[in-house]
């Protein structure tokens, strides 16, 4: 096994990170991590990362939607057990279209990469109780003022979609 000190903070450096402990209860029979409990730690990283951007679950019901998970996968690199400390990373990959979302789970004993993994979670409006194929001007809002992706203001059409053309050459 290789130890990665690559940090990959994503296209927006928008990340958040959690520490935890493996429990028995996580466990298969060898006390080696079930492989799907990796997902759980997935929801652990995504929880603090929505919570950096201000817009976790409470918010969301506020706001009249949800984000349900329509993608996910993970790659296992090597196991996690009972007891070890894990360090998971979020981090943000796309926001406009759909959450988007990278993990990386690192034994933070040793340095190595454990597992990495992608979720995709699409808006859903729960009044209308419709898919939505762009996110939320809310979260857009606040995902832009942690990443200042530009000075200017941001423009947007009638679907929400950012407006370009006034970036664009003559």
């Amino acid at each position: 096994m290789r130890r990665n000190n690559r940090q990959d903070n994503g296209p927006y450096n928008l990340f958040a990170e959690a520490e935890i402990t493996v429990e028995f209860f996580d466990c298969d029979p060898l006390q080696i991590v079930w492989h799907g409990n990796y997902f759980n730690y997935f929801e652990i990283g995504r929880r603090k990362l929505l919570e950096k951007i201000g817009y976790d679950y409470t918010e969301m019901k506020k706001t009249g939607y949800a984000f349900p998970v329509v993608e996910a996968s993970a790659k296992y690199c090597g196991p996690l057990q009972f007891k070890d400390r894990a360090l998971i990373r979020a981090i943000l990959v796309e926001y406009e279209n759909r959450l988007k979302i990278k993990y990386e789970i690192r034994n933070i004993q040793t340095g190595f990469i454990t597992t990495r993994g992608v979720t995709t979670q699409m808006a859903y409006n729960m009044t209308t109780n419709e898919s939505c194929f762009v996110c939320p001007q809310i979260l857009l809002e606040k995902v832009e003022t942690i990443v200042n992706v530009s000075h200017a203001p941001i423009t947007r059409n009638a679907l929400g979609m950012q407006d370009i053309s006034s970036s664009l050459p003559s």
